[in-house]
């Protein structure tokens, strides 16, 4: 999860979006999506582990430039029985 900080600077949302159709054409971008109410947004990537994870949203803009602070959850999707 972004959630967006008081430092949020909108000239992020560009780079945030080639961020993530970069992780896209790699195969790691799942799902994203903004809040509706303007406070962030969510992506679900693949990666190897946890670690991975991490070191893949920290590079995400809206991270680097101090715009929203992430929050990374490893998340395990099951299917109906």
């Amino acid at each position: 999860m972004a959630m967006r900080t008081p430092r949020f600077d909108p000239a992020v949302i560009e780079p945030h979006k080639q961020f993530l159709k970069q992780l896209s054409e790699r195969g790691q971008l799942v799902e994203s999506a903004r809040f509706t109410d303007g406070t962030g947004g969510a992506y679900f990537l693949t990666a190897e582990n946890l670690d991975a994870a991490r070191e893949l949203a920290f590079a995400d803009p809206v991270h680097t430039t101090g715009s929203s602070e992430l929050t990374i959850y490893e998340w395990e999707p099951t299917t109906p029985q």
